[in-house]
């Protein structure tokens, strides 16, 4: 049987309107493929804006997208 190896992650916090001022956990997936990465990034942005995503090491070329870039890097699927 042949396993695909996670090359990219998604990483997010989602808030909890209950915990008052207290950091949400964050929560982090793996992925095969950047498409399906994407996809699950852009089902979290309604939820929260918390939102990063990346290649694992030691996948090149190396891939970082920040919180502010996001919605640009969900927009193209």
């Amino acid at each position: 049987m042949i396993c695909e190896k996670a090359i990219w992650y998604v990483s997010f916090a989602l808030r909890n309107p209950d915990a008052g001022h207290q950091r949400a956990p964050r929560q982090t997936r793996t992925f095969t493929s950047e498409h399906d990465a994407k996809v699950f990034a852009s089902s979290l942005l309604d939820q929260t804006e918390d939102v990063s995503a990346g290649t694992i090491n030691p996948h090149q070329p190396r891939r970082v997208i920040a919180p502010a870039a996001i919605q640009s890097w969900v927009g193209d699927i």
